[in-house]
Parts: C-alpha cells; structure tokens; sequence
C-alpha cells in the first residue's frame, strides 16, 4: 500500500487537460481581488434580488468598509466576526475585513446566544458586522464580552435598484469625526470614503484570513486557521480541474458563504475567475434558484445532495417550466451523493454534476470527481493536483491499510491549514508529522479513486465490533418511500453502544419498526441491525447539508424523540 500511494494511482485518472501540479502565484485575497477588478472593472460581480454591482463597485464599497473598520479600532490580526447571509453585504465585508489586515471569523447568522458567544469569546472578537436583528443578542453578549465595534446592514440595502450608484458619494477625513458612535450604518461606510486613512494589504499569503469553526478529528468545536495561500490555491485547484473559463462563467452562490466550502468554491474561485455570483439568501429556497439558473444561465453550482435532490423531483422541472441546461459544471458536497441524483441531474441539464470532498481544516477541498473521466458509485474522486494521500490504520497512523481496506485518511497540499487558534495540542494531534489527520475513515481502490466510509469519531462500537452508520443508512435509503435515514451510536451501562436509526418517509409512505429491522437484516449481519428506529419528520443538518447525528443523540438522552 504504502508503494502504491507513493506511485499516485490516481494520476493516471484526471482528464487530459489537468496538469499534476500546477504554480500557485504569491497573492493574498484582497490582490485576487485587484487583479479581478483591473481587468474587468465594468463587469458584474454580484447579482442580488435585481440589483447588479460591479467588480469596481465592490473593490469601492470594500475599501471604504475597510477604512471604517481601521477608524473603529480593528487592528492587523484583529478577528472580525460576521454575522451575515449570502448577500452583497457579506462579499464587501469579507473583501474589506482582509484589507483592513484582520482575519474574517464567520458565524452562521441563524445561531443561538450560547453558540455566537462561544466563538465571540474563543476568539476574541471585538468587532462584529451583522444585520438589525442580531443587535439584542449582542447587546447581551457584550455583558461579559467587551465587543468594541459593531456595523450594522438593513435587509434591505441591496434590494434598492440604482442604490450601488451611491458608493463613493461622500469623503471626509477621519479627524472630522468627533466619535464614532456604534452602531455604525453598513449603508453609510460603504459610501463614504474616509481620505487619510490609506490601506496596505501588500502582506504575505502566509498571514491568516480566516478561522473557520469545525469539530476536527475529536468532535470538540475549535478554530482551524486558514492562510490566504490556503484558499488561493484551492481556487486554482479548482478552476483547473473543471475547465472554467476567466470572465465568461456564471456562478450560482446558494450554498451559504459563512462555511468555507460556499466561501471558497462559490464566492473567491467566483471572483478569481471574474465571474457574475448570483447570491442566493436561502439555500432552501429552490424556486429561486431555479428561478437563478434559467433566467441568469447559470454554468457553475457548487452544492450538497439536498440541493440537486430537490431539483430532480420538482414538478415544474420535470413539466419542463424551466431551462437548466446552461450549467456546465456542479460540484456536491459534504455528503454522499446517490447515484440517481447524480444521472437524473445530468440528465436534466446535460451538464456534470460530480461528488467531492473536502472539510475546514483544508478550506475547502482535496479531492473531486473527474468532469470527463470515469465516476465510480460511491467514490468521491481523486486528490487534486499537488494534494497527497495516505489511508492509515485507525489505531496506529504509522501503518498502511491494503487496497480496498478501511482506515484514516491523511493529506498533505497547498490548502491545509496553518492549525487550530490557540490550540497547541489539537493541532499537533491533527496535522501529525506533516499530514492533516482527517479523522475520516475511507478506502482507495487500486485506480486512486477514494470512498467514503465513516467519521472516525462517529464509528460505533458494539461488542467489540466497529459499525460504520453510513453503511446502514444506505442499506435505509434503498427501502421503497424513505426519503432520508440517519443513524448514530447509543451508549449503555457498560460503555457498549446500541444502534439507533431516525428515518424520514417520503408522503404517503409508512413502515413499522419491525419491517426496518427486517429489511436490514437482508443486508446486514445481526450487531449492525439497529435496536431501536424512530420516525421523524427531518433529519438536523448543518447549513451545507452534513447530518448532525450529536444532535439526534442528544434528543434521545433528553427524551424528546
């Protein structure tokens, strides 16, 4: 085994025009930017709810955003958390809190008190920009949390048609102003320009630009530090590998930009490639990104399986209401993609759609499916140029597993990340004598093409015997009338774990306990059956689609399913 990787099987696999490296140039995010905006000012960058803004109009709007934030405190190495969804508003800020030489800390704008307070704190944000709404919850954190600086957008500041022409309207210097009283007006820093404050981001590709929250290979939430280099490399990685074209694509951001996968492959591989984004607030929302793609000819829709599931069934799709067959390229992730999805999409819209892999700890991905290549069932793909790979052994990373065996993924490449924030042993567990220790249990077959097993830290352990629930799900999904299935590891008395599964019907559908348990054991040995099956309307996910199988154990323990 430990031959064949050095070998790369999966060379041998990637589409003729993608090279085995590639030169990755010394440019941090703001300069992708400039390049962008030097050789296409006047082209569309952004597309939100009918209102068009240039690629000029956002390097304006971010400059003048980032000035404010220089005025209001924000230093280099500063966290500035966002609390933003997929709008104008979160492009700017983002472009703006890397010029102002600070780290972006994304948050998911839905989050509760206790799950904004935990990042607030952990890292030590003092600036915050965020809608109207989320002004008590901050207020109430700022009891404990001294957070210094906050700028507030209105919903409805891009939905006003001709208001991008005001940026740029006012100028002043910053002396004029006797005190900065917070909350500042997003609206008002975007179009005034503050004259003596000059901006320097002419830094290394190697300082942080983002903290991106994820649970790593223990399950414990902390900050994995992502560099410029990191997510600019990936962004080349990927315009590569599917063959899109500088200034000529579309892309559709519908796959929320707090994470790094809707952050990386939606919004800055967009911007590198001078692309018209069209934003979508609501990744649910599948009329308007329906909508998206017909009227605006979309050619790249990065997304998770949830996505393109909800296309292929959609009845006014199907009636053939709605043309979709601009798209060129679509990227899944974060989930294993069916198969059918997969056909039934390509079918429809006659473009690809292929299954990748990534996490936080890489912003954002490793591997991918070949546009033109072979697609095994199941494989997420192949690494990507200069991305290496090992699958070790779960309980000694020294040893090798066999072809087709299961064990940990390690990875070495341009996109891993520098670490965990102020957590020397997380990262030294993690990024291992060189290799990003995954935590994901995979196989490789002997063409490089790799498949997805497991969570390392979702592995369940009954009787001594380790039980992957990705495999009983699959066995759950084939059941006529089950729309979806999650299943997670149930501890008893004697620290032995039990089988439980939750499953979703389709409408109209219906299964007692008992024919679960008798259709799994068609497929499945006896341990692997689940013990007890629960019938619930949805499966909890994250905001790109990953089950969250803590939080169904936790409804058990608490009773409430």
């Amino acid at each position: 085994m430990k031959n064949l990787h050095h070998a790369k099987p999966w060379l041998a696999q990637y589409d003729p025009s993608v090279p085995y490296s590639l030169l990755y140039p010394a440019l941090n995010i703001p300069q992708v930017l400039d390049q962008a905006v030097k050789d296409y000012p006047r082209k569309v960058c952004l597309h939100f709810q009918g209102t068009d803004l240039t690629y000029q109009q956002v390097s304006d709007a971010s400059d003048n955003l980032a000035r404010w934030l220089i005025a209001s405190g924000v230093k280099t190495g500063d966290r500035v958390g966002l609390m933003l969804l997929n709008s104008p508003q979160f492009v700017i800020s983002f472009f703006a809190v890397q010029k102002a030489g600070a780290v972006v800390v994304a948050m998911n704008p839905f989050f509760k008190k206790p799950e904004f307070s935990v990042i607030i704190n952990e890292c030590d944000i003092k600036c915050v920009i965020c809608l109207r709404d989320h002004i008590r919850v901050l207020n109430e954190i700022g009891e404990t949390h001294p957070i210094e600086a906050v700028i507030v957008s209105e919903k409805e500041d891009f939905k006003q048609k001709g208001f991008p022409d005001s940026i740029n309207r006012d100028h002043m210097n910053s002396r004029e102003i006797q005190s900065i009283t917070f909350p500042l007006s997003f609206k008002k820093c975007i179009e005034c320009e503050l004259m003596d404050i000059s901006l320097d981001y002419s830094y290394s590709p190697y300082e942080p630009a983002v903290y991106q929250y994820s649970g790593g290979t223990t399950g414990t939430p902390k900050a994995a530090v992502g560099l410029h280099r990191n997510i600019v490399a990936n962004t080349i990685q990927f315009m590569t590998w599917c063959s899109l074209q500088t200034a000529e694509e579309t892309f559709l951001a519908a796959i929320p930009l707090y994470h790094v996968y809707g952050m990386v492959l939606a919004m800055m591989l967009g911007i590198r490639l001078a692309a018209r984004i069209i934003l979508i607030e609501d990744a649910r929302d599948s009329e308007a990104i329906l909508q998206a793609i017909a009227e605006q000819r979309v050619t790249f829709y990065p997304g998770v399986p949830t996505m393109y599931a909800a296309i292929i069934r959609n009845q006014a799709v199907l009636d053939g209401k709605y043309d979709l067959r601009s798209i060129k390229a679509c990227i899944s992730g974060s989930a294993t993609l069916h198969p059918k999805i997969k056909k039934q999409f390509e079918k429809l819209t006659k473009g690809k759609l292929v299954e990748g892999y990534g996490l936080s700890e890489a912003p954002t991905a490793t591997h991918c499916n070949p546009l033109f290549g072979k697609n095994p069932v199941g494989s997420f793909g192949l690494p990507l140029p200069d991305v290496d790979c090992r699958v070790v052994e779960i309980e000694d990373d020294t040893k090798p597993v066999e072809i087709g065996e299961a064990g940990e993924l390690l990875i070495r490449g341009p996109q891993v990340m520098a670490g965990y924030y102020q957590n020397t042993q997380e990262t030294e567990l993690t990024l291992k004598g060189g290799w990003l220790h995954t935590g994901d249990i995979v196989k490789m077959d002997a063409d490089g093409y790799f498949y997805f097993v497991e969570r390392k830290k979702d592995v369940i352990k009954v009787g001594g015997f380790q039980v992957w629930p990705k495999e009983i799900e699959e066995v759950l999904l084939t059941m006529k009338g089950v729309q979806s299935a999650a299943v997670a590891g149930i501890k008893n008395e004697i620290d032995d774990e039990k089988v439980v599964a939750w499953v979703v019907f389709e409408k109209g559908a219906a299964y007692t306990a008992a024919e679960i348990q008798d259709h799994c054991r068609k497929s499945l040995t006896a341990y692997k059956i689940p013990k007890e099956v629960y019938f619930v309307d949805e499966i909890p996910r994250t905001g790109v689609g990953k089950t969250l199988r803590r939080e169904l154990v936790k409804l058990y323990k608490e009773k409430r399913l």
